[in-house]
């Protein structure tokens, strides 16, 4: 382990530490007694961490993706950063770039950025192609990084179903190898801890298996604890047209739906062990998340 993973008096910074990933590595963190910095929009939701007999300090710096000023402020000091993608929206894109000019004007050396599976230009899921862009934005930067690819998160399966019980997407028999977010952050955390033995690796974080919604659908049933669960294989104009009461904006209504075509496409398919190569622990199931 170098000096700087190991010793360093500089904080690591996390952003998203309000929300499911960041807050769960926040927490991690803290644990470990590293010194962290918070960078949170609002600063009275950041979370309260519980710190192990070593606890170093932990800050809180607030700042949003946008503004650049902020950024730099909030980051100053600090040599390795944990990105979390920002929320979905039609600027994240200008928000992810902002925030990456922060970043390298106030001295960020280590990009440890929550990128997307197969992130490509081309991708089936509109909002990959983001990530890539992203990708680059960092690199073009000349920033160190780590990139942890998430499949898509198994801790959302259940939540595919509506009031009815019915999965409805154009899936078809397309598999996704659903990743906990229990083992985004545990595997963050080990990047973090030594971010010199990841530099400029990038990780696809998946689970153990690769199921077809007819797959989650049984497994739901059976072990979810709500009743039948059935998988809809909807066509395209189907999809559109389920999902037009929410009136979206165009750019929404593709990512959802493109979300099941990239799994039609297998694009999610593939099963990695890079979840228990970073956390030395068997990547976690949909059961196993479901019995948790």
């Amino acid at each position: 382990m170098t000096e700087r993973s190991s010793s360093s008096s500089a904080p690591i910074a996390v952003t998203g530490a309000t929300g499911g990933v960041g807050g769960r590595v926040a927490r991690l963190l803290g644990a470990a007694g590293r010194a962290q910095r918070l960078v949170v929009r609002d600063a009275s939701r950041a979370p309260s961490l519980e710190t192990s007999g070593n606890a170093a300090a932990v800050e809180v710096a607030v700042a949003t993706y946008s503004d650049g000023e902020a950024g730099r402020r909030a980051l100053d000091g600090v040599k390795v950063l944990f990105m979390v993608s920002a929320a979905e929206n039609a600027d994240r894109l200008a928000e992810h770039r902002a925030f990456i000019d922060a970043a390298r004007a106030s001295g960020v050396e280590h990009f440890v950025y929550t990128s997307f599976f197969g992130a490509a230009p081309d991708a089936v899921f509109t909002l990959a192609r983001d990530h890539f862009v992203t990708e680059n934005l960092i690199r073009d930067a000349g920033l160190g990084f780590t990139f942890l690819r998430d499949n898509l998160y198994t801790d959302f399966l259940p939540m595919l179903a509506g009031e009815d019980g019915v999965i409805r997407g154009p899936a078809g028999d397309g598999r996704a190898a659903t990743v906990t977010r229990d083992d985004v952050a545990d595997s963050a955390v080990a990047v973090l801890l030594n971010p010199d033995a990841h530099l400029g690796t990038t990780y696809e974080l998946t689970g153990p298996e690769a199921l077809t919604l007819a797959d989650v659908a049984a497994i739901l049933t059976a072990e979810g604890g709500r009743g039948p669960i059935a998988f809809h294989d909807e066509t395209l104009d189907e999809a559109y047209a389920s999902r037009a009461v929410y009136d979206a904006p165009q750019w929404q209504l593709d990512a959802w739906v493109s979300t099941y075509t990239a799994i039609a496409a297998g694009e999610l398919a593939r099963v990695t062990a890079d979840v228990e190569h970073l956390t030395g622990h068997p990547a976690r199931s949909l059961r196993d998340f479901l019995h948790i």
